[in-house]
């Protein structure tokens, strides 16, 4: 059912990786004194970054497809599961990024967009929680039959 506390989960962490990201910087250039946004991402040169985007919202989609998969638990575990590693990937690819920005003798400040992918794996964990508590519910109840 849509009610369930891993569907508000997975809401929240789609929400997080779609909406927010559109709201709130990834990096602040120091050289040009602008904030870079996940669409700035798609005009850049390295195909590196445009994946972070790709990324964002590859996330997004899983989580909101997730959600309706609620007859379907091992999907939907299997799903929650794939979602961590994409994100732990784009956590990897943002590190790397923020690492190797151009101008870096200079100070940069890194957005509270780069923390998006660890609070989106933490709502990701608890959903696949709670996913894999309501099937050894059910499943007790099957024995019990």
């Amino acid at each position: 059912m849509i009610q369930r506390i891993q569907s508000i989960y997975l809401l929240v962490a789609g929400i997080i990786s779609g909406g927010l990201t559109f709201l709130f910087s990834l990096w602040n250039n120091s050289q040009e004194s602008t904030a870079i946004y996940i669409l700035d991402l798609f005009s850049r040169n390295s195909l590196i970054e445009k994946c972070v985007p790709v990324l964002f919202f590859g996330s997004t989609l899983v989580s909101f497809v997730s959600i309706f998969l609620f007859k379907n638990r091992q999907l939907q575990f299997v799903l929650g599961r794939l979602n961590i590693l994409i994100n732990l990937f784009l956590l990897g690819l943002l590190v790397y990024l923020s690492q190797t920005l151009s101008g870096e003798a200079a100070v940069s400040e890194k957005g509270i967009g780069m923390f998006f992918p660890v609070i989106v794996i933490l709502l990701l964990v608890l959903a696949n929680k709670a996913i894999k508590k309501d099937e050894d519910l059910v499943k007790s109840v099957d024995r019990l039959r």
